[in-house]
């Protein structure tokens, strides 16, 4: 187990796969409670892409994070970031646009990719950041894209979660009973899912903390 290291998550799947590999927070309501003894934080999970270069799959070793909405930017850690792509040689690079609002459409995502110059997002990585910069210890962020830019995701989809991570499946079947036709989308978003949780898994090695 990673000595002081913080992996904040958004999903249970993903806490499941970090377990073992440091201290696991889900949410920002986690991070206050696994700060004791924190070297530093790490935000793991799954993303959408915003680049349109990047493949269901990929895995991202972000620069920073870039925070929707007040157009600022905080740095990863350079030392931590370089060792985690050496651990990754496969992963890209780039940064991560974070926000509160769910980048479903096509069109939201070409709108985040203009505005931030962000490779991917997710929801977590903006609160890590802060919560890092709050508490004066460094941060990393590894992501694995389960969404292209080039894909919508189904409504059925994002009602897919509840606030604590835990799939909601009440929810997503409301949803789809009121738009049938997203099934062929949400079996695909689903799929497209579970392998990005894959190259999560493999990625969960490289979870260190930060160089001394």
């Amino acid at each position: 187990m990673g000595a002081g290291l913080v992996i904040v998550v958004g999903l249970v799947r993903e806490a499941r796969i970090a377990a073992g590999c440091g201290r696991v927070a889900i949410g920002p309501s986690g991070i206050p409670d696994a700060l004791a003894g924190a070297r530093g934080l790490v935000s793991f999970g799954i993303c959408g892409a915003l680049d349109p270069a990047l493949r269901v799959g990929d895995l991202i070793v972000a620069d920073g994070v870039a925070i929707a909405g007040d157009g600022g930017r905080l740095a990863a850690d350079p030392a931590w970031t370089a060792a985690l792509r050496a651990a990754l040689p496969e992963a890209g690079a780039g940064l991560v646009a974070g926000g509160d609002v769910i980048a479903g459409s096509v069109a939201a995502k070409a709108a985040l990719r203009r505005a931030s110059a962000a490779a991917i997002v997710d929801m977590e990585s903006h609160t890590v950041a802060k919560a890092a910069r709050a508490a004066g210890l460094p941060f990393a962020v590894v992501r694995a894209v389960s969404d292209t830019a080039a894909f919508a995701l189904p409504r059925a989809a994002q009602a897919g979660f509840k606030a604590g991570g835990e799939p909601d499946v009440a929810a997503v079947i409301a949803a789809l009973l009121r738009r049938p036709w997203e099934l062929p989308a949400l079996i695909r978003t689903a799929l497209d899912a579970e392998k990005a949780f894959k190259s999560l898994e493999f990625a969960a090695r490289a979870l260190t903390p930060p160089p001394l």
